[in-house]
């Protein structure tokens, strides 16, 4: 399993280092790159095909330096390398946003998607998990990557405003949307794609604000046409910019955190076992996989003034790539990192971001992840990777596209499994 492969004691040279192609992202891992430039060259200068230019940064401390302070590093040129040049959203999507325009539409979000208003769901996502999982109770060979890939709808559907009958278009469409180029979610070029998912989901949430203009409910739809900055409503195009973001932070993160999850404990015998008898929380496991798992690979951020990381000067202007999932990896903060140890605590990952871009979504991923995996155990008595895992063809998402797990149903339900709330919540 890559993620469980520790880097080679031999560096890769640094010349052979290329962190902007998705190719080396879907057929290998980056993390014998990432070791090599903590620590050898923790601030790398790269270049992408277009041209463009960007600051690799990738221990835990200056990556969260760079997330956490938004007075020096902006986003509102974009936050990820497939719009290195600068996203055509910048300043109007939360996740596009600095203060103080971001506040007022992070601020309603919060309260929309906060703990105590999550688990206020619990009922209803643990039924739609249980639903989920059906397919699993004859036993045999399943796709989880492909069965797990509506999760996100499941615990945010409601919350969004999204009808249940779009649910599964709506997962689909975002990966589309996140990874245009892959053979699992591509129709067509491209460009193609793209533009597909676009109308698609734009389409959609179209139709979806118009009813909420003459019928407003208590869904994130409503909040954001009821949403003001400076005594001034959002327009209608920047509402629709903002629907499409926060489906495309949901679905494109936590399906691919659970598939990872399901495969480390397809893995490994043992730990499933344990976790079947609440030797191990269900929690501290969904927390470890979300740092060794890292969903989010990288963030772009802009300085806004000269800063100097790492004993390197970085212009005002130009652009900082932090490398979440290299944080995340950092010998300097977790012992032993490249194991998965499901009874890692305290575990400070950076999955979700930090500061005022602290993911929204980060109570529902808590949410729905603790609840798949006990429904999980207590279904399933034995799984195993049955077949080739195919990963996702970005630099952006670490996704599993392709896993085919032989389950053998539970004969009897086990012990109650530890589920102790130790986590709280909060776009990233």
């Amino acid at each position: 399993m890559r993620n469980l492969t520790a880097p080679p004691p031999q560096p890769t040279p640094l010349e052979e280092i290329d962190l902007f192609d998705p190719e080396r992202f879907r057929s290998g891992s980056q993390h014998a790159a990432w070791h090599t430039l903590r620590e050898r060259a923790p601030v790398w200068p790269e270049t992408g095909p277009d041209g463009g230019r960007f600051w690799s940064v990738t221990r835990y401390a200056d990556v969260l330096k760079v997330i956490k302070d938004h007075r020096t590093y902006s986003s509102e040129h974009g936050t990820i390398l497939a719009v290195l040049g600068g996203d055509s959203a910048g300043g109007r999507t939360i996740n596009l946003m600095d203060p103080p325009k971001h506040r007022s539409i992070r601020v309603p979000t919060m309260q929309l998607l906060a703990t105590g208003a999550m688990q206020r769901h619990e009922g209803k996502v643990r039924d739609r998990v249980r639903a989920l999982l059906a397919p699993l109770a004859d036993g045999g060979v399943h796709d989880m990557a492909g069965l797990l890939l509506p999760l996100p709808m499941i615990a945010v559907g409601d919350v969004i405003g999204v009808p249940e009958s779009d649910w599964a278009d709506v997962a689909r469409w975002t990966m589309s949307g996140v990874a245009p180029a892959d053979p699992a979610f591509a129709h067509g070029t491209t460009e193609e794609t793209l533009q597909a998912a676009h109308y698609e989901l734009f389409a959609l949430f179209h139709g979806l604000i118009r009813e909420r203009r003459a019928r407003p409910g208590d869904d994130m739809i409503s909040m954001l046409l009821s949403v003001e900055h400076e005594g001034r409503k959002l327009s209608p195009d920047d509402v629709l910019l903002n629907c499409y973001s926060f489906v495309m932070g949901a679905n494109t993160t936590t399906p691919h955190v659970a598939t990872h999850l399901v495969e480390a404990y397809a893995r490994d015998p043992g730990l499933w076992r344990r976790l079947k008898a609440g030797e191990t929380s269900t929690r501290h496991a969904v927390e470890e996989a979300l740092r060794w798992a890292t969903p989010t690979n990288h963030l772009l951020r802009r300085a806004n003034t000269d800063v100097v990381i790492a004993d390197t000067p970085i212009a005002a202007g130009e652009t900082v790539c932090a490398w979440i999932a290299s944080a995340n990896r950092d010998e300097a903060v977790f012992e032993d990192p490249y194991t998965f140890r499901p009874d890692r605590h305290p575990n400070p990952h950076l999955a979700f971001g930090n500061g005022i871009h602290f993911c929204n979504g980060a109570p529902a991923a808590r949410l729905a992840l603790p609840i798949l995996l006990e429904e999980l155990a207590l279904r399933v008595s034995e799984l195993e990777v049955a077949g080739q895992v195919t990963h996702l063809y970005s630099n952006f998402i670490n996704g599993i596209t392709g896993l085919p797990v032989s389950v053998r149903p539970a004969g009897r339900a086990p012990q109650v499994l530890a589920s102790v709330g130790e986590t709280g919540g909060g776009e990233r």
